[in-house]
C-alpha cells in the first residue's frame, strides 16, 4: 500500500512540476510583451492626445452642419468590443463582454437595447456565441502589437455604419490600462463627437476656410481611427498583464501543491521505513 501511494505521489510531484515550468515561461513571456507594448501604449497616448486637441477645435469651429457632429436619426447603439485572440488570461475576455452586456440591458426589467455589436478577438467571439448574440463583423487573428491598418479595417465598418443612418452610436468596449498596478473596463463614446472640457472656439489655432466637407470626412476618419488603435493598444497591454497575473498564480498554486504534496511523501516514506526497521528488529528477536 506504501509502495503504490509513494509511486502515485511521485508521478503527480513530476506532473505538477512540469506544469510549473509551463507556467512559469509563460508569465515571462507574458511580462517581456507587457513591458515591450507598454512603450507603445506611452508613445500613443500622448499623440491620441494631440489628435484629440486638434479634433476639439475643427468641431468647435466647424461651420457647416456635419452629421459626425449632429449626429442622425437611428438611436440604435454600436458596440465595438475588443477581447484577445488566446487564452490563459484570468477573467480579461468576460469582464470586457460583461461590460458591453450591461449597458445594452435596458431600465425595464427582462427589456434590451437595440444595439450592434463589432467583435475584435476569437475569445470574445466565442463568448458572444454561447450567449447567442449576434456580430455584424468580427475581426480575429489581431497582430500581437496592433497597427493602423488593423483599427482603419475595423472604424471604417462602425462609420460606414453610422453614415448610412443604420447605427446613430459607436462605442468602443475595451479595458484600459489606467496605470502600472491598475486596469479598467471602460466604453468610450467615439461617433456623435463629443468632447469633454470643451473652450471656445479659436480659429486662429485652425484654418476653418480650408476644412470643406471631404476635410472633416478625412480629420474624423483620421481621428477615430486613432482612437480605436489607441484603445487597441490598451486592451494588448491589459491582457499581457492579466496573463502574467493568471500565470503567477498559477505558478504559485502550483509550488503550494508541490509542498504539500512533497511532505506527504517524505511522511509515507518514513512510515515505511519505520515499519520495515519494525520488522526487521520483530524477526530478529523472533530468531534468538
Amino acid at each position: 500500500m506504501s509502495g503504490m501511494g509513494l509511486i502515485a505521489i511521485k508521478r503527480r510531484i513530476k506532473s505538477i512540476t512540469n506544469t510549473t515550468k509551463i507556467t512559469r515561461a509563460m508569465g515571462l513571456v507574458a511580462t517581456s510583451k507587457y513591458k515591450k507594448i507598454r512603450q507603445k501604449v506611452e508613445v500613443n497616448n500622448n499623440y491620441v492626445e494631440m489628435l484629440y486637441e486638434t479634433m476639439k477645435q475643427v468641431k468647435i469651429n466647424y461651420e457647416e452642419d456635419s452629421i459626425y457632429i449632429k449626429g442622425n436619426e437611428s438611436s440604435k447603439k454600436m458596440y465595438v468590443v475588443l477581447t484577445s485572440d488566446t487564452g490563459l488570461c484570468g477573467g480579461f475576455n468576460w469582464s470586457v463582454v460583461n461590460k458591453m452586456l450591461i449597458s445594452v440591458k435596458g431600465s425595464v426589467e427582462g427589456e434590451t437595447k437595440d444595439y450592434s455589436v463589432i467583435i475584435v478577438g476569437q475569445k470574445g467571439r466565442a463568448l458572444l456565441k454561447k450567449l447567442n448574440i449576434e456580430t455584424v463583423a468580427e475581426y480575429v487573428e489581431i497582430p500581437d502589437i496592433p497597427t493602423q491598418k488593423e483599427a482603419m479595417t475595423i472604424i471604417n465598418r462602425a462609420i460606414g455604419m453610422y453614415i448610412d443612418g443604420d447605427i446613430g452610436e459607436v462605442n468602443v468596449v475595451y479595458k484600459k490600462l489606467i496605470s502600472a498596478l491598475k486596469n479598467e473596463v471602460i466604453i468610450e463614446k467615439l461617433l456623435p463627437l463629443n468632447f469633454k472640457d470643451e473652450v471656445d472656439g479659436n480659429k486662429e489655432y485652425v484654418d476653418v476656410d480650408a476644412i470643406d466637407e471631404t476635410a472633416m470626412d478625412e480629420i474624423t476618419n483620421l481621428f477615430l481611427t486613432g482612437k480605436v488603435m489607441n484603445a487597441m493598444l490598451h486592451s494588448r497591454a491589459s491582457e499581457h498583464r492579466a496573463r502574467m497575473e493568471s500565470m503567477g498564480s498559477a505558478t504559485n498554486n502550483a509550488n503550494d501543491i508541490l509542498d504539500k504534496l512533497n511532505l506527504s511523501y517524505n511522511r509515507i516514506r518514513q512510515s515505511a521505513i519505520t515499519q520495515e526497521i519494525s520488522e526487521i528488529v520483530g524477526g530478529a528477536e523472533a530468531q534468538r
